[in-house]
């Protein structure tokens, strides 16, 4: 069994998610980037785009407005300045 991230994703609203995932990217302002389960710790700053959450073999996509990224040996959390779930 593939090893899970535990990712949450809050706006200033509510959150929007918080799971076990498979994998997690973001637009990073340095560029894009993935995370899976026990990546690297680090923080960055985000741009305008989509964060796509792979979960369970299917794909949940999330519209940012800016925010934050905090990598964590117990996950991923990001903190958008605005969010909403595309659908």
């Amino acid at each position: 069994m593939a090893l899970k991230l535990h990712f949450s994703l809050v706006s200033p609203e509510r959150e929007l998610f918080s799971g076990e995932v498979d994998q997690v990217d973001a637009p990073g302002v340095e560029g894009d980037f993935g995370v899976l389960a026990g990546h690297a710790p680090f923080m960055t700053t985000l741009k305008e785009g989509w964060v796509k959450v792979h979960v369970d073999g299917g794909l949940r996509t999330f519209d940012i407005h800016g925010g934050f990224a905090d990598v964590t040996p117990g996950g991923l959390t990001i903190l958008a300045e605005k969010a909403d779930e595309v659908v």
